[in-house]
């Protein structure tokens, strides 16, 4: 049965910010002492600077998703405006920013639990990784509930921090002037103000890593509920961040937040609240980095499945379970955030700087994305529309935010590309396994055995069949070039909507029928096996639903122009289609 026809429990806005809040308020652990160390006092300006990007990414996020609500973020988002190609770029970088969220997040969890109880990381981390992977295995409802009460637990303990050092504040020993002595220090030495801030903001977008994370998994969301997820998540970044970042500095001079960047808010909450508060702050920091991984594998798995169903990963990926999760993806995701931490003995340095840039990188991409399928898809159905300023603007913040970062240690692009080459090459050789098995038939022709063998894979291969609805002639053949461009399939069906016996329907129907064998004459992509349908009534959820079932072919698989205003149906009722003109 395909994931379409499967119905399972739609999240609500409660669970489905949990699950994505958990990862981006997890940042409030140490968002503070990175701006502290580039800006000093200016640091509260600074992740209030970072809140009005999330703002604009709110928009951009906003616009791009309700029109084309499928698993998959900037993956998705640039599938549909762009190529495979440049789509599996952030796919590739979207899934490099999970495995970094959930090896980092696990790793720093064990070490905020080993704080108050001595265990051995590694080995506990590993447990935590399979114990959430076991999880979302069981559902992504049953993990979302747990999410839930991690996430409530989290904004209390913030809130109470925040309520303790507004009382420090009185009765307190203040730092802050001491700290702006420091500050003046930091900007001499970094070359002014301007270098300060901007040095500061680029390291800081560490803390609006998780935003993406919820585009990720709008299926498995209500109608309605992304929006609310996004609004939730800017309010949360808006609010916590700045003000923490205030306590710290009015609590603790500047070296110590220095030396402590990584417990800071632990070694803070010592300061403004005693032993007890610490020991709080110590096990909410480890239940919502332990979230954190539970994001992790929520998202990986729908992207992961969106790509797999595309055919830019294996096929072995799709397969579901009764309760509507992927164990193949959760069980190899498993495997392979553990094996990296065991390969690094968990010095993860080399991740930190494939988390900064993957995720910014992903975030540039849906920007990229937007303005691309506002210039491609003009009109395609919308429910919003970002101004256009904000979307230029986000993506300048992000990009230059990527320069920053290498700016701070170019060791991060290199270990960025250490991870990126491979994992895209990969990707590339499914994508372009035809050209690859031609090859390989060129070189063995002389081998009949081996020969023979490539052979049989080549056909399985290229067997697959794909649907495209057309409305127009002159669209066919820029369709056949994006299929033969981006798709492996040599099998291609027509499909002409006439629902009624109208002359410009009848006379459209011909022209694609005439077309057709004079394509094949032409010798215009002589190995593409081209036929037609006529569907006797109008295009909607209801035909792709029954052309599904006629041909056996999956949603994805079929093609269509952009959804417009007058359609009385949105995207999401078609069940994933593509749209490619």
């Amino acid at each position: 049965m395909e994931k379409s026809q499967k119905e399972h429990p739609k999240l609500n806005q409660f669970y489905a910010t949990a699950i994505c809040g958990n990862d981006i308020l997890s940042s409030a652990l140490y968002v503070s002492g990175i701006a502290a160390i580039f800006a000093g006092v200016y640091a509260p300006i600074v992740l209030f600077i970072i809140g009005i990007v999330l703002y604009l990414y709110k928009s951009v996020y906003t616009e791009v998703v309700e029109a084309l609500p499928i698993n998959g973020g900037a993956y998705n988002c640039l599938l549909n405006g762009t190529s495979k190609t440049f789509a599996a770029v952030a796919g590739v970088m979207t899934i490099l920013s999970y495995v970094a969220t959930a090896v980092l997040s696990a790793k720093v969890a064990i070490e905020y639990l080993n704080t108050i109880v001595h265990i051995p990381i590694i080995p506990s981390t590993i447990v935590l990784l399979f114990a959430f992977a076991i999880l979302v295995i069981t559902g992504i409802k049953d993990s979302a509930k747990v999410a839930l009460v991690i996430f409530a637990v989290h904004i209390i303990t913030l809130l109470g921090f925040l309520g303790l050092g507004l009382l420090y504040y009185f009765h307190g020993v203040s730092q802050f002037a001491e700290n702006m002595k420091h500050t003046t220090d930091i900007i001499t030495r970094q070359g002014g103000m301007f270098q300060t801030i901007y040095l500061a903001f680029s390291a800081s977008l560490l803390g609006v890593s998780g935003f993406e994370s919820s585009a990720n998994f709008v299926e498995e969301q209500g109608a309605g509920v992304f929006r609310k997820t996004l609004r939730n998540m800017l309010i949360g970044v808006a609010f916590f961040n700045p003000l923490i970042s205030l306590v710290v500095l009015n609590s603790m001079p500047l070296d110590a937040i220095i030396g402590a960047k990584d417990f800071l808010l632990a070694d803070a909450a010592h300061i403004i609240g005693g032993d007890v508060f610490k020991y709080v702050v110590a096990i909410d920091a480890f239940l919502v980095l332990a979230g954190a991984v539970l994001t992790s594998f929520v998202g990986v798995s729908g992207l992961i499945y969106r790509m797999s169903a595309d055919a830019c990963l294996p096929s072995f990926f799709t397969q579901q379970n009764s309760k509507g999760s992927y164990p193949r993806i959760i069980i190899a995701f498993f495997i392979l955030c553990s094996s990296i931490l065991v390969i690094t003995g968990g010095n993860l340095l080399s991740l930190a700087g494939v988390y900064t840039i993957a995720f910014l990188g992903v975030m540039s991409s849906f920007a990229f994305g937007n303005l691309i399928l506002k210039e491609s898809r003009t009109e395609l159905k919308r429910t919003y529309k970002a101004p256009l300023i904000f979307v230029i603007l986000a993506f300048m913040a992000t990009f230059m935010g990527i320069f920053g970062n290498i700016r701070i240690d170019i060791n991060n692009l290199k270990f960025f590309e250490l991870y990126f080459v491979p994992s895209i090459l990969v990707v590339l050789f499914i994508i372009y396994q035809d050209y690859v098995l031609k090859f390989a038939l060129r070189m063995t022709k002389h081998i009949p055995v081996l020969n023979k063998f490539i052979y049989r894979k080549f056909s399985d291969l290229v067997e697959g069949r794909f649907v495209v609805f057309i409305n127009h002639l002159h669209r066919i053949y820029p369709i056949l070039e994006y299929i033969n461009r981006n798709e492996t399939g040599y099998n291609i069906t027509l499909i002409h909507c006439a629902p009624d016996e109208e002359k410009h329907h009848n006379e459209m129907s011909e022209q694609i029928k005439t077309l057709i064998p004079e394509l094949k004459k032409a010798g215009v992509m002589p190995h593409l096996n081209i036929d037609y349908m006529q569907a006797k009534k109008p295009f909607g959820p209801e035909l792709v639903e029954e052309i599904s079932n006629k041909l056996h072919i999956r949603k994805n698989r079929m093609f269509i122009g952009s959804i417009h205003h007058f359609h009385a149906f949105d995207y999401a009722q078609l069940g994933g289609v593509r749209i490619i003109f």
